[in-house]
């Protein structure tokens, strides 16, 4: 992961912290969060510094260049009737695969397919995956290149629809050339929540890693088929408070599931493009991730 010191959340005040989780989730505009953070900084200017240092920085942390000579990369279209009609996706697979190899769904967070996400897809892609990443603002555009635009868009989007799409996408994968036919999906605070839906709404889901992502609805847990590592942070109070109903409910379905909580760590922990990036978990919950992606969708070959 990048090379951020694992304390660089400490040098911001919990509160700060706080407020950013709050816009980032969309319960408080860019000036909510100004007006907010100014209490600990020196006014507007010190806290739009504040929002600045949050701020996402995709360059610094990018580990896999786009047009790095071992990965094949390409942006497809994907057909979704039940959902916006056509979707739009990032493809990325190993250049010198051989054999089929196992399918990873890559799900963003609300902000869309960002860089972030690409570079996901990427490093899944460099550990043998065929891996896709789809965007669910291709309907009204596609990512923008902004995280405020993107997020403004994002609360546009019908959700009911969106699903549908990621279904689609999911279909799409698991058709894809090169494919074995074994689907995991890893997802990332949205993309987390997508994964527990997909894994209570496809019996193909054989292995699914949502990362601080709120829970299915209940009802539907008993449909969930394959393995689950579920990844929470620490201090994640939104998302954590429905984890102890989503666990029981695990258990009396007889899901397999791991719990990963590192100490110490905050929603979007993950993340190597923020200061709530934290690197030994991250490093952990990646090394997990993979481990239970090896084990449930590697088809082992003959001979």
């Amino acid at each position: 992961m990048a090379n951020l010191p694992r304390s660089i959340a400490d040098d911001f005040d919990p509160a700060v912290m706080r407020l950013f989780d709050q816009y980032v989730h969309g319960d408080i505009d860019r000036r909510g969060f100004l007006q907010g953070a100014a209490r600990f900084a020196a006014g507007g200017a010190g806290a739009a510094g504040l929002l600045a240092a949050l701020t996402p920085q995709f360059a610094a942390a990018q580990q896999v260049a786009p047009d790095d000579k071992r990965l094949s990369a390409r942006y497809v279209e994907f057909p979704s009737p039940q959902g916006y009609g056509t979707g739009r996706g990032y493809l990325v697979k190993p250049a010198a695969a051989k054999g089929p190899l196992p399918v990873a769904l890559v799900v963003h967070e609300n902000r869309g397919l960002n860089p972030h996400i690409e570079d996901i897809a990427r490093r899944l892609a460099l550990e043998g995956f065929i891996a896709f990443a789809p965007d669910a603002l291709f309907p009204l555009g596609g990512y923008p290149g902004d995280e405020d635009a993107a997020r403004t868009l994002f609360a546009k989007l019908e959700q009911p629809k969106s699903r549908e799409d990621f279904i689609a996408a999911a279909k799409f994968l698991l058709s894809a050339e090169g494919g074995n036919g074994k689907l995991g999906v890893v997802g990332f605070c949205y993309g987390g929540a997508i994964a527990n839906f997909l894994a209570t709404r496809m019996s193909q889901v054989a292995a699914a890693a949502p990362f601080y992502g709120g829970a299915p609805a209940i009802e539907d847990v008993a449909n969930i088929k394959g393995e689950l590592l579920v990844v929470l942070a620490a201090d994640d109070e939104r998302v954590n408070a429905g984890w102890p109903a989503y666990e029981q409910a695990l258990k009396s379905a007889g899901v397999r599931y791991t719990l990963l909580q590192p100490a110490g760590t905050q929603h979007g922990f993950n993340n190597d493009t923020t200061p709530r990036y934290d690197k030994a978990a991250a490093a952990e919950a990646w090394k997990q991730t993979i481990a239970l992606f090896e084990r449930t969708l590697r088809t082992q070959q003959s001979g």
